[in-house]
């Protein structure tokens, strides 16, 4: 049997995210012969670019820590539900956009997949759009999940 690909899905704390994940468990490993091993990389702010006290930059420390495990283990549990049990975790802190290129070289990944936020072109032109950063720099396919929009 030939060796699984590897499939890096960036996973935030948006409901476009965890739409993203449930739509790749659905289409990518609702069988026991998937084609892909799953890492999930979760990408942490730095509280570094905070500024204040010693004290502040704890806290805000401690909230980062407890939002990539409150993520980490939501989207476990999404992949228990769907019988998906071989998955990696990877928290890693940085720019999204660079971990996840990163990301994609150091586990030889043939595809990353990520939830679109829909940013409008400000915002996007403004905070620049991971995905957009992803299709253009990583060394691998790259899979953007939009999440529908709700009708009216």
């Amino acid at each position: 049997m030939a060796a699984k690909q590897i499939m890096i899905f960036a996973l935030d704390d948006t409901d476009h995210s965890f739409y993203a994940l449930e739509w790749t468990l659905d289409h990518f490993f609702n069988s026991i012969d998937s084609l892909f091993k799953l890492i999930i990389v979760h990408v942490k702010t730095s509280p570094t670019s905070v500024i204040g006290t010693s004290d502040v930059l704890m806290l805000v420390e401690t909230d980062i820590k407890k939002t990539a495990q409150r993520v980490c283990e939501k989207a476990k549990q999404l992949c228990e539900a769907r019988g998906v049990s071989n998955v990696e975790f990877d928290v890693v802190e940085g720019d999204a956009r660079n971990v996840l290129c990163d990301a994609v070289d150091k586990h030889h990944a043939a595809i990353l997949v990520m939830g679109s936020h829909r940013y409008g072109a400000f915002k996007r032109a403004v905070l620049g759009s991971a995905s957009d950063y992803c299709s253009h720099h990583a060394r691998s396919s790259v899979m953007i999940v939009k999440k529908p929009k709700a009708k009216n």
